[in-house]
């Protein structure tokens, strides 16, 4: 092969309009091979996934987290398997919960309809593509692709979910059954959601928690849907950095492929898939709301060269224009106040005037 004809082949890491990057990663992808990781994705040397074996922060083995079986919660079992749930929020931040109340058929549905979402022209994904932060519905790449240094190896679609007839006629009409499959899917997670946060209140001593129960029915909801398609060089960049989530706890939904770390005693450990289990996680809102007790841990996500991944994370929390402050019954003369209160629009206003790294806005709120 001439020089010339490898040029046309391969595309520079550095001849792509900045407007093509606005179009997600899976149109990259699309225009044709795509040899090298474009230099807008590529991370810091000592930001990248993969470093040498010597490297103490690198650990091989994959982790499994600690199993919540659901069934179990609702009987007899309740005080024991709620312990297991504290032990879990406190030392992992994450948990994996399985017999639970949501069908295969149902998980399967909502895969299916959103890897189908991602499969459809540019033209069609592009109608809802926005960099407004507080559109209902939003398809991007990364969280602030116009301000972020390094982008992220993902497309996503963001959903608002709640109360669900108010964001239904914005979300897409095509796949022509994906709001029917999505709606059936977000009424279910929020059920889950509020029985999982019952036993979470209960397991933090909150036992008198029906008005904390009723803030949390009308409380937020959004589904992110996030496709992560191959890439030539995993080793160089990210599907999601290192954060923590903004919120109260959050439901994923993912398919066998692995991808999903989490940062454990210091160190980065894969999470292994269970078919048809949720992994649930810690969000900020749940560690200012325990006074510190539970934390939300930093989590990223690995692509790799050979398979695309599909994940929907449903994220819950207190309604949008609610205060989040630690609960008046986790506080005393032992335990003081750790965090300030805090509510949407501080987020919203930290994270649009600067690039998210990490844990910073929750830190953010800690009180000396």
């Amino acid at each position: 092969m001439s020089p010339a004809m490898a040029l046309n082949e391969q595309r520079s890491k550095d001849d792509i309009p900045e407007s093509q990057y606005q179009k997600g990663v899976k149109h990259l992808c699309e225009k044709g091979p795509l040899l090298e990781v474009p230099k807008k994705y590529i991370l810091p040397a000592c930001e990248r996934p993969t470093k040498s074996v010597e490297d103490p922060d690198v650990v091989k083995p994959s982790l499994k987290l600690p199993i919540i079986d659901f069934a179990e919660l609702l009987g007899p079992k309740r005080p024991q398997v709620l312990q297991y749930l504290a032990n879990a929020c406190q030392q992992y931040g994450f948990f994996q919960l399985v017999n639970h109340c949501i069908s295969d058929d149902v998980m399967k549905s909502m895969t299916d309809v959103c890897g189908r979402f991602f499969d459809q022209s540019l033209e069609e994904r592009a109608k809802y593509m926005t960099t407004d932060m507080r559109a209902p519905v939003r398809c991007g790449t990364s969280f602030s692709q116009t301000k972020d240094t390094v982008l992220c190896w993902r497309d996503f679609l963001k959903l608002l979910c709640h109360p669900l007839p108010d964001f239904l006629p914005h979300w897409p009409t095509s796949p022509v059954d994906f709001r029917k499959v999505v709606a059936n899917y977000a009424e279910e997670t929020k059920h889950l959601f509020l029985v999982l946060t019952e036993a979470i209140l209960e397991s933090l001593g909150i036992t008198e928690s029906k008005e904390e129960l009723e803030e949390f029915g009308n409380g937020s909801q959004m589904m992110m849907a996030n496709f992560y398609p191959p890439c030539p060089q995993p080793d160089l960049t990210l599907g999601m950095p290192p954060h923590s989530d903004y919120g109260f706890l959050t439901l994923l939904l993912q398919d066998d492929v692995e991808g999903l770390q989490i940062q454990y005693q210091d160190k980065w450990v894969t999470v292994q898939p269970i078919p048809n289990a949720f992994v649930v996680n810690v969000g900020d809102h749940l560690e200012i709301y325990s006074n510190g007790k539970y934390k939300s841990i930093l989590h990223r996500v690995l692509v790799n060269e050979a398979k695309s991944r599909l994940s929907v994370a449903s994220l819950h929390s207190l309604p949008f224009n609610c205060t989040v402050r630690p609960s008046p019954k986790l506080v005393g003369e032992e335990n003081p106040k750790r965090y300030m209160d805090t509510d949407f629009g501080s987020f919203l206003a930290y994270v649009s005037s600067r690039e998210p790294n990490k844990k910073d806005f929750l830190e953010s709120r800690k009180l000396q």
